[in-house]
């Protein structure tokens, strides 16, 4: 994923930087005193090898927050330092009516026969993830894994370079963080080294329009109906008030939902790195978070990124 980042953005960024646990930070106007953070994270919900029987099957731990019961019967993806070796959780009729099905329960069955077979092609601590696909829906909505958060990285550079192409003049540091799932250290590391005067998290937040989905929590968001901005102890209400002027200003609405204690996305870190780092969460409306198939519109994407570039040309 980082790799692809670094690709495409290479004739966009002033400068391209790595660090040792994998972030990538794309600048533009690095001279300028002024420095905005824009961070998303490029790390997916999954869960890791723990552990391989005297039969070959793999067991594993959870990483990050899975919805257990998507996994059994379903093909997975086991990234290795090899490459890509495929496998299959099993998967059984009383399984299911079980109920209560954890991680702790999967075998993963990779085609292995032994143990030590296995152990040649795996190692403990491989991250397995669904093997899913991006699919078009109908008025321009789509489905995939891990739009949660790759969709937020893809908006962050989208919106650098609009920027750049507008004119922008201020210091922007679009940074693609990893480990947001699990230690949201990537966003740490990142704002500890760029020091920036505010940062623009761009993560994904749930719709309230399908069934289950209770408004009373966060307010109502919709799919399609336009970015969201998040009113909350840590957002500070004049980056709120600036966002929200610039959409106005080109004619794009915005949704707004409440949050009383902390996001749970990497502006955490964010804000309460260095001597403290004022953010806006800016998300995007997303349906069935943490599934392998969650849901986005187009519209939505495309006005996050209007919206972050005319943000990124008035600071």
């Amino acid at each position: 994923m980082q790799e692809i980042v670094k690709k495409y953005m290479q004739e966009w960024a002033d400068e391209i930087r790595a660090d040792e646990m994998g972030d990538v930070v794309c600048v533009l106007n690095p001279e300028n005193e002024s420095r905005i953070m824009l961070s998303a994270h490029a790390d997916e919900i999954g869960v890791i090898v723990s552990n391989v029987t005297e039969s070959g099957r793999l067991q594993v731990i959870e990483r990050g927050g899975i919805i257990q019961a998507n996994y059994p019967g379903q093909q997975v993806m086991i990234q290795t330092k090899n490459g890509i070796i495929f496998g299959v959780v099993e998967a059984r009729r009383e399984l299911f009516e079980k109920g209560g099905v954890k991680a702790k329960d999967f075998l993963i069955d990779i085609g292995a026969r032994t143990k030590k077979e296995a152990l040649e092609r795996i190692s403990l601590g491989d991250a397995v993830v669904l093997d899913t696909n991006i699919r078009k829906l109908m008025n321009g909505r789509f489905t995939a894994r891990a739009l949660d958060d790759r969709l937020g990285v893809f908006i962050i550079m989208e919106a650098l370079k609009c920027a750049k192409e507008k004119g922008c003049t201020a210091g922007v540091y679009a940074a693609s963080t990893v480990g947001e799932e699990t230690t949201k250290n990537g966003a740490y590391w990142c704002s500890t080294r760029i020091q920036p005067d505010l940062a623009v998290v761009v993560d994904v937040t749930y719709c309230s329009d399908y069934s289950g989905m209770d408004p009373s929590e966060a307010g109502n968001v919709e799919l399609g109906k336009g970015p969201v901005l998040c009113n909350s102890p840590i957002a500070a209400k004049r980056l709120n008030d600036k966002m929200e002027k610039c959409a106005a200003d080109i004619g794009i609405e915005i949704q707004c939902e409440a949050a009383s204690r902390l996001s749970y996305t990497d502006g955490d870190q964010i804000h309460f790195s260095n001597q403290g780092v004022p953010i806006v969460l800016l998300s995007i409306p997303l349906r069935y978070m943490h599934t392998p198939a969650e849901v986005a519109d187009e519209k939505d994407v495309e006005a996050c990124i209007e919206v972050l570039a005319e943000f990124l040309c008035r600071c």
